[in-house]
């Protein structure tokens, strides 16, 4: 288990692909660290990479406020079908159908759509290429359907529509940056498919 910093309020760690991160990843950890931990965010069961956990209902309610204010700036790696344009700053709508697990980008607003909206830089090209993300809101799928979306699916995500033999999408949450007590905290971490950019 990579545990990138620990202090009374919270720790920040690298979640591994395979691991539930609101019940079976804490459970992990308490098993490491002890005490009690609170999700106040989340990744998918087959994402990986930084996450960070309170450690007391205080500063749960604290960075759960930095989440909902958008001060917790989540930036992610993935590896994408074709080539994207060299940065962009995406903004749609995305509708969650619960029976299918599966999120849709639609054209207008409407009850329970919810709007979604990314920045995105290109850092290699190609027949798959890498783009470094960073997410102004957290919907569910919503870097794996935006992309998808125009054309661009993550290489391995087989839900939306990539055609390729890799197990779990290239999708890695890579930095963090936590305000807490006047100070920015980053903590950062990459996958190996993208040591080298």
């Amino acid at each position: 288990m990579e545990i990138l910093y620990v202090c009374p309020d919270f720790v920040a760690c690298v979640k591994p692909v395979g691991l539930d991160s609101e019940t079976e990843f804490p459970a992990a950890l308490r098993q490491e660290l002890g005490g009690t931990l609170f999700p106040i965010h989340r990744l998918d069961r087959n994402g990986a990479g930084v996450m960070v956990y309170a450690r007391t209902k205080a500063a749960a309610a604290a960075l759960s406020r930095v989440v909902q204010e958008g001060t917790l700036v989540k930036e992610y790696v993935a590896m994408v079908h074709g080539t994207p344009p060299e940065c962009g700053d995406w903004s749609d709508f995305l509708f969650k159908d619960s029976r299918a697990n599966k999120v849709f980008v639609v054209k207008k607003e409407r009850k329970g759509v919810k709007a979604a909206r990314l920045e995105f830089r290109r850092l290699s090209a190609g027949e798959t290429s890498l783009v470094r993300i960073r997410l102004h809101t957290g919907r569910t799928h919503q870097i794996r359907v935006q992309f998808s979306s125009r054309g661009f699916p993550l290489v391995g995500d087989h839900k939306y529509g990539a055609r390729d033999t890799a197990s779990v999408p290239m999708l890695y949450s890579c930095r963090i940056t936590v305000p807490w007590k006047g100070k920015a905290m980053v903590f950062e971490s990459l996958p190996d498919w993208a040591q080298n950019c």
